[in-house]
C-alpha cells in the first residue's frame, strides 16, 4: 500500500523493461495500474504476478486513453522508446484529460530539448544512467541532489582502493558532511560513521559546498588514521 495509504488509478504508456518495472513497483505500493501498448507482447515484460489491467492498441487514439482510464487518473507516465510519442501522450493527458501528475522518459538524448519545451517532468535514462557510470569509472565526486539553492546538496562518491578498509568516520571533513546511503552489490543501507568501505562501494553524503570540497580536496589515501 502507498505510504499515503490512498489507492490512485496510475496509466503507464509503454510496457518495455522499463514501463513494466514502474507498472510493477506501482501495483506493489496499492496502485489501480492500466499498462498501455502498441504491441501485445510487450506485455510478457511484466512479471506474472502483476494483477493491472493492459491495453493493446495506438497509444495516441484519445478513445482507447479514455476507455483506460485516462480522465480522471492521478498520475500517467509515457515511456515509450518513442520521445515524440511521449511528449504527445503527455500533452493530452495534460491538456485533454486533466491530469494532474505526468512524467515523461527521454530516450534519445538529442531529443531531450524537444520534450523539456512541453514543460513535464523529464526523466533521461540515458543522460542519467551514462553521468552515473562515468562518476563510478573515474572516481569523481557527483551531485545526485540539490537541495534549496544549492545549499546542502547529496553526492555520489565511488570508493577506491586506497579508501578500502577505512570506515566512513575516516573521511576527511567531518562536521561538513552526513553520511545518507552505502551501496555495496547494488542494495543500499543507511550508511553509519562506522561502516567499513569496501572496493566498488557506493557512499552518498549530504554536504555543503565546502564540505564537499574538502572530501573531494583530500582523495583517496591522503586523509589521516
Amino acid at each position: 500500500m502507498d505510504p499515503s495509504g490512498e489507492t490512485k488509478q496510475m496509466l503507464v504508456i509503454g510496457s518495455g523493461r522499463l514501463g513494466a518495472e514502474l507498472a510493477y513497483g506501482l501495483f506493489r505500493r496499492g496502485h489501480h495500474v492500466t499498462v498501455v501498448d502498441r504491441a501485445s507482447a510487450a506485455f510478457a515484460n511484466l512479471p506474472g504476478d502483476f494483477r493491472g489491467k493492459t491495453i493493446e492498441g495506438d497509444v495516441l487514439d484519445k478513445g482507447l486513453l479514455e476507455r483506460a482510464g485516462m480522465r480522471g487518473a492521478y498520475g500517467l507516465a509515457a515511456v515509450t522508446s518513442s520521445d515524440a510519442v511521449n511528449a504527445l501522450v503527455g500533452h493530452l493527458a495534460r491538456t485533454v484529460f486533466g491530469v494532474r501528475h505526468v512524467a515523461i522518459r527521454n530516450y534519445n538524448p538529442r531529443w531531450l530539448p524537444l520534450v523539456q519545451d512541453f514543460g513535464f517532468p523529464v526523466i533521461s535514462s540515458s543522460i542519467w544512467g551514462a553521468q552515473r557510470m562515468e562518476a563510478l569509472l573515474d572516481g569523481e565526486t557527483h551531485a545526485v541532489f540539490s537541495a534549496g539553492n544549492g545549499e546542502v546538496q547529496v553526492y555520489e562518491v565511488a570508493v577506491s582502493p586506497e579508501w578500502a578498509g577505512r570506515t566512513v568516520g575516516d573521511l576527511p571533513g567531518a562536521g561538513q558532511w552526513r553520511p545518507v546511503s552505502l551501496t555495496r552489490g547494488g542494495r543500499a543501507t543507511l550508511a553509519a560513521l562506522d561502516d567499513t568501505l569496501a572496493v566498488g562501494d557506493v557512499l552518498h553524503v549530504a554536504a555543503t559546498p565546502d564540505g564537499v570540497r574538502v572530501l573531494h580536496a583530500a582523495g583517496p589515501g591522503e586523509h589521516g588514521g
